[in-house]
């Protein structure tokens, strides 16, 4: 089958954007793993999927599958592109969207500069809903909140890392490094998101902090590995960082790919995320009609 796609890209997070508002595609997760190859397919960190409104009030549905197939629940970057997306293609006329997630409605707005700032939700604490499980460990008081002690074995080598846990519709773990450059992202990313202690997996992010409202962050996604940014991730390290008493309420978040803006007032407030959306190519693809 030939499928037409959108390749796009917020802060250097890379997509490419199917429409299924006219009907669905089919694709299986193995389709989804040749659009997401960069050898053999388009190339992306995620798949996103556009589809009918689902119900009364809402605009449109919102899939993402990540490059290895697997459905997730949140993607902020790609809550950005979509909002473009559907904008460029004349799908939408409305400067403000409410799109349905499957962990929830989000309401991405575009600013007349061509930024996009999207209502990401309040974040999730409580740690069968992150999912975390803590059994046996011991939290560490910090701030306003606390972390948790993670063993880390690593070519024999045992230590134990701080993380603060917490869902942005999507499991994240932050731990603050003095220097994210050298940061062992790709090491210590993967044991950490394969941890039992994460039944779901969890997205990694390495959080340097640079002054109270500005941070610097790497972040290892599941299903992905490193990619150049990752919004909801750039929301939870802000609002970790928030919680443990580190960061002000509104903070510039340095990406290898970009900068996003973060604030949150707190509570059960809404982290918002501002940023770039930035459609790259249009294409056809060639896709098997089974794989």
């Amino acid at each position: 089958m030939r499928i037409s796609f959108t390749k796009m890209q917020g802060a250097g997070n890379d997509f490419v954007v199917l429409d299924e508002t006219r009907g669905l595609l089919g694709l299986s997760a193995a389709h989804y793993r040749l659009l997401g190859d960069r050898h053999f397919g388009v190339g992306a960190d995620q798949i996103l999927t556009v589809r009918a409104s689902p119900a009364p009030g809402i605009d449109f549905e919102y899939i993402i599958h990540n490059a290895d197939g697997a459905e997730v629940e949140q993607c902020g970057n790609g809550a950005r592109c979509f909002a473009r997306f559907v904008r460029d293609q004349g799908l939408c006329s409305k400067d403000t969207i409410r799109v349905q997630t499957r962990a929830g409605v989000i309401e991405p707005r575009i600013l007349p500069d061509g930024r996009v700032t999207v209502d990401m939700g309040a974040p999730v604490f409580a740690l069968a809903d992150i999912p975390f499980n803590g059994d046996g460990l011991q939290p560490q008081r910090s701030g306003n909140w606390e972390q948790w002690p993670l063993l880390r074995v690593d070519a024999g080598k045992q230590e134990t890392v701080s993380l603060a846990v917490l869902s942005m519709g999507n499991p994240h773990a932050v731990l603050q490094v003095a220097d994210v450059a050298a940061a062992p992202v790709a090491t210590l990313g993967p044991l950490i998101q394969r941890n039992p202690a994460f039944p779901r997996g969890v997205n990694v992010g390495f959080m340097q902090i640079v002054q109270r409202d500005q941070i610097q962050l790497r972040v290892f996604e599941r299903g992905v590995g490193e990619t150049l940014a990752c919004g909801s991730g750039a929301c939870a390290a802000v609002v970790a960082g928030i919680r443990l008493g580190l960061l002000d309420s509104v903070v510039a978040v340095q990406t290898r790919g970009g900068t996003l803006s973060i604030s949150w007032a707190g509570g059960v407030a809404s982290v918002m995320m501002t940023g770039p959306a930035t459609p790259v190519f249009q294409g056809e693809i060639d896709l098997p009609d089974t794989l």
